[in-house]
Order: C-alpha cells, then sequence, then structure tokens
C-alpha cells in the first residue's frame, strides 16, 4: 500500500475476503464488467450529452493512455477538481485504470485550501475547468503552481493558458499492453477523499479500491438501485456522497443511468426529472426545504420519481412525511462519513424508522459503538459518541499519524465525532459531539432543539448556535430563516419551545432572521460561520442577548 496509508490488520483483511466482501477488482474494473454487459445503454446523460457504457469505456481508455504518455505512474497523485461533467467521470476512472489517485477537491474550493490539498498530497497533476462564473480556475493555477515543487501538469477542461495542457489533447489511441501493465492491485488506493471538518483544513482519506467498490455495492444495494435506476447527481461528484454511497458508482455498479446537472435552480431540476424520467435524486436539507417551500412536485411530472434520498445533515421527520405526501415518494435518509461507515433507512422500513431514524449500517460486518466520554460503552438508548470499524472504514489518515492517534482508538475504531442513540442496529443523531452549548456545565444538544423549533410552519430553516457569555460561558441563539411572507418573534418562538415541554435551560436566548445560511458546496449549514454572523450582529447591537427566566 502507498507510504503514509494505514493498512487493515491482516486477519480483518482475510475475514472480509472470505465474506466475499472484497471482490478483488478495481474501480474501473467494476464499470467495465457493466460496460461488457450494457455497451449501448446510457451510462450518463450531462445536457444533450449521452454516453452509452461501451463509448464511456472508450474514453476512459484513451483518456488513461494519454495520461500515461504524460509520465504518470501508480501511486502518483493527481489533484481533481472538475464541475459535474462526462469529463471528471472519465477523468476519474481513467486515473483509477493506471493507478494514478485523484485526490477529490470541489469545484468550490480556492487558494487557500487548494494550496493545502497540493501540499499535503504532493499532487503531480491537476485538473480544473477553464472558468466557473466569473472566477478563472486557469488563474489560480498559474498563482499556485510555482510553490507546488511536486506538479508537473496543469489540465484544463476548456481553453489552457501558457504552461497548461487541454484536457481534450489527453486522448490518445488507447494501448491495452500499456494499460495492463499498470493497472493497480484491487488493495491499492483508489481514491483520497477529503474530511468534512469546518475548523481546520480537510485532512486526506485514502479509500481502496477493494473498499470503495464495496461501499458502492452496498449503498446501491440499500438504495434499490437497478438497471432500471435513473440517477440524477446534482450536489459535486467529488463528494463521497454523490460519488459512491451510492451515487455515480453505485448507479455504474447496478447498470442504472446517471443524470448529471451543474446548477440546483428549482424549475432546471424538475424539469430534467421529468425529461430524463430520474427515478433517484441525491438532495440535502437545504435543496429539499427548497423543492417543499416551491411546490415543485405540483408543477412538473414527478410520476417516475421513487426515492430522494438526504445526505449530510438529518432532515427533520416533519420534511421526510411532507416529501412523501408533496411529492409521492419515499424519503431516504443517508447518514455516515468519507471516512467510511454508511447508515441508510431501508426502503421497506416502517414509518418510525423511514421518518424518525438515521438508518442502520449497510455492512452486517460494521462494528458499532456508542462511548461516553470516558470511553465506557453504553448500553442501547444512551447518547455517546459513535466509533466504528468495518471492511470500508478506514483505518487511518494519509500520512497523519499524530491526528490518527486522536481519531482512532488502539482497536482501530473510528472516532465520528457525532452524538448518536443506538437501538438495535438503528442509529438516532442528535448532533456533533462538538456540537453542543455548554450552559454553564448545561449540555444542550443543538439538534434536538433545532427539530422542536422546526415544528413551527414559520420556519424554513434552522440552526441553534452558540454565543458567548461572561457569565455561562456560552448560551444559544436560535438562527432561523422563515418561510415566504412568514413572521416569527422572539416570544412566539419561546412559546412554541415551552408547549414541547423541554427544560428551561435549552431554550434559546436570542433569536437571529437570516434571508438564507452559510453553506458547504454539499449543503451543509456552516455553523461556525454563522456563529461569528452571529457575534457580529451581537457586537452591532445596543440590545443584550434576550433573557427567558
Amino acid at each position: 500500500m502507498l507510504p503514509g496509508c494505514v493498512p487493515w490488520p491482516e486477519d480483518a483483511a482475510r475475514r472480509y475476503r472470505a465474506a466475499g466482501l472484497w471482490e478483488g477488482l478495481t474501480v474501473t474494473d467494476m464499470v467495465a464488467r457493466t460496460a461488457a454487459r450494457h455497451p449501448h445503454k446510457a451510462a450518463i446523460v450531462h445536457g444533450q450529452a449521452r454516453v452509452g457504457y461501451g463509448e464511456l469505456m472508450e474514453r476512459v481508455q484513451a483518456c488513461a493512455t494519454g495520461l500515461l504518455q504524460l509520465g504518470l505512474a501508480p501511486c502518483d497523485r493527481a489533484l481533481l477538481q472538475l464541475p459535474n461533467g462526462v469529463e471528471f467521470v472519465v477523468t476519474y476512472l481513467a486515473l483509477n485504470a493506471i493507478g494514478v489517485i485523484p485526490v477529490m477537491a470541489l469545484p468550490a474550493h480556492r487558494h487557500s485550501e487548494v494550496r493545502h490539498f497540493l501540499a499535503a498530497s504532493q499532487a503531480r497533476a491537476w485538473f480544473v475547468p477553464e472558468r466557473l462564473g466569473s472566477f478563472d480556475f486557469r488563474a489560480m493555477a498559474q498563482e499556485l503552481a510555482p510553490a507546488a515543487p511536486a506538479l508537473r501538469h496543469v489540465i484544463v477542461a476548456g481553453e489552457p493558458l501558457a504552461g497548461q495542457l487541454a484536457w481534450a489533447a489527453l486522448a490518445a489511441s488507447p494501448d491495452p499492453d500499456a494499460l495492463a501493465a499498470r493497472k493497480p492491485a484491487a488493495s491499492e488506493v483508489s481514491t483520497m477523499l477529503l474530511s468534512g471538518g469546518t475548523t481546520s483544513l480537510s485532512k486526506l482519506i485514502p479509500r481502496t479500491h477493494d473498499d470503495y467498490v464495496l461501499n458502492a455495492r452496498l449503498c446501491s444495494q440499500a438504495g434499490g438501485f437497478d438497471e432500471a435506476t435513473v440517477f440524477l447527481a446534482i450536489l459535486p461528484l467529488g463528494h463521497n456522497y454523490n460519488l459512491a454511497s451510492p451515487g455515480v458508482l453505485g448507479a455504474f455498479y447496478r447498470g442504472g443511468t446517471l443524470v448529471v446537472m451543474n446548477g440546483a435552480q428549482v424549475q432546471d431540476v424538475f424539469e430534467t426529472i421529468a425529461r430524463e424520467r430520474v427515478t433517484v435524486v441525491a438532495a440535502a436539507v437545504p435543496l429539499v426545504t427548497r423543492w417543499l417551500a416551491e411546490e415543485a412536485g405540483r408543477r412538473f411530472d414527478v410520476s417516475s420519481l421513487k426515492v430522494i434520498q438526504n445526505g449530510g445533515a438529518r432532515l427533520a421527520p416533519e420534511l421526510r412525511q411532507r416529501v412523501r405526501q408533496e411529492l409521492g415518494c419515499l424519503p431516504q435518509e443517508i447518514y455516515g462519513t468519507a471516512e467510511g461507515l454508511i447508515n441508510m433507512t431501508r426502503l421497506d422500513d416502517d414509518d418510525a424508522l423511514l421518518l424518525e431514524s438515521s438508518g442502520a449500517p449497510v455492512s452486517e460486518l460494521d462494528e458499532l459503538r456508542v462511548l461516553d466520554d470516558a470511553g465506557r460503552e453504553l448500553p442501547d438508548g444512551e447518547p455517546g459518541e459513535l466509533v466504528t470499524r468495518g471492511p470500508y472504514t478506514i483505518r487511518g489518515y494519509y500520512d497523519a499519524p499524530e491526528i490518527n492517534a486522536q481519531a482512532f482508538t488502539p482497536e482501530g475504531f473510528y472516532r465520528m465525532g457525532d452524538i448518536v442513540r443506538k437501538r438495535g442496529r438503528h442509529l438516532y443523531t442528535e448532533g456533533r459531539r462538538k456540537d453542543l452549548i455548554n450552559r454553564g456545565g448545561e449540555k444542550i444538544s443543538c439538534e434536538e432543539v433545532e427539530n422542536l423549533i422546526f415544528r413551527l410552519p414559520q420556519v424554513r430553516q434552522v440552526s441553534l448556535v452558540a454565543m458567548p457569555d461572561p457569565v455561562f460561558g456560552e448560551k444559544g441563539c436560535a438562527c432561523v430563516v422563515t418561510q415566504p411572507d412568514a413572521q416569527l418573534t422572539f416570544e412566539q418562538l419561546v412559546a412554541h419551545l415551552k408547549t414541547q415541554g423541554i427544560a428551561s435551560f435549552k431554550l434559546p436566548e436570542r433569536l437571529e432572521l437570516f434571508a438564507s445560511f452559510p453553506v458547504s458546496p454539499v449543503g451543509k449549514i456552516l455553523k461556525r460561520e454563522l456563529r461569528e454572523l452571529v457575534v457580529q450582529r451581537m457586537a452591532a447591537s445596543s440590545q443584550a442577548p434576550q433573557e427567558t427566566r
């Protein structure tokens, strides 16, 4: 395995192979297997472009041969920062075909993050679009490349600048012998994902071909994917959720069709669903909220749609129920991590699980424990930190021994950092371990209070954040985006929460209304930025936090 990566213990690896979980396939092998079965079936639809499985693999082989001619070698890293589209999929599979490891940057990343990714991965190639909106990625590459000594090639999907290479120029006559000679072992690293931390620069997550193919296989099974699946990808393909959970690779594993979009305008999304007869959409809370608020299901033919998946943050039960009632399809909650563990509600779950839970692990060999602050395992129903290990959960970040010592237990369990309750194999999330407000020693679960606030009909989005207090250290501030034309006062908020029967110390002590929240490229509310905005508003206001006692 690539130096700097932590392998699975040999006894665990033998067990996973013996159980048939690790198939010995590379990611590109997996897609090639589907292409052999369905060479003429549509693999990718992007706008007017339609690419069949056979044509996809021809493009992958041509691109892979071109990459070899650039001198890229197995275990080299390549920063992949392309937007959703055919070029992204072809490049990702071509890199995997020759053992070059794509590092999955997002189009939204800019100088600070990219500089860190280039240094941490020692990437030899960097794939960028020409422009997105007014931002010129080629200019950013020219600024950052001199400070990245390992970088040899900047490859542009579009018109390159001086010293850069056009992506289209990579296509070469496929050389099967050269490609076969560079084919990686399935135990090698396939992909480097980025950790989702918002308080520090992302860590690199090395996923092997064995475990990533398994990830796609298990998630697509839990999602009910088959050859009739038409999967719509709106969020960035470089994120684990949209790439393999089940995502692109899940659709390809089962022989379905991937429909790709670059924007998320409601009309464009639902016109695409109607035109392409989409069956599954991978969404996030802000998207689902917007679709319901704009009553999109009444304006478009969504009769083909069977499932709306939600990932990134928990979808409130009320919204799940509305998805079923107003859009006529099933909500499917997907809770997990790029480091491995994925939990999904099942399409045949009863209402209590479908609407309330965060799902169950997709593998029977996923090991779960819920620990208290002293590291003791807690019984079912008690809230604590989730730790996990299993056949597709990493045993360490890339080249990060000090971080690994904190992020993993001595037994190899990954610390998820989430507070959950476990009932059997089903999980119920209660927020991040660090997403607690410590009000003078009383701990307030932000997600618990958020779910109660969400029951107010005026509320479109809500996030409870900590605001500084000289006496208690922290107090809760409810940040709310209201429904169009709705009004909400602090007094109404508190009166509503008191009727819910929660402890008085959990009541928010300030209300701030926002037109929208700052969110990550995959739709997660950026609570750190939201807290900063609250602090700024407090400083600009002569009004003290509103007390409820």
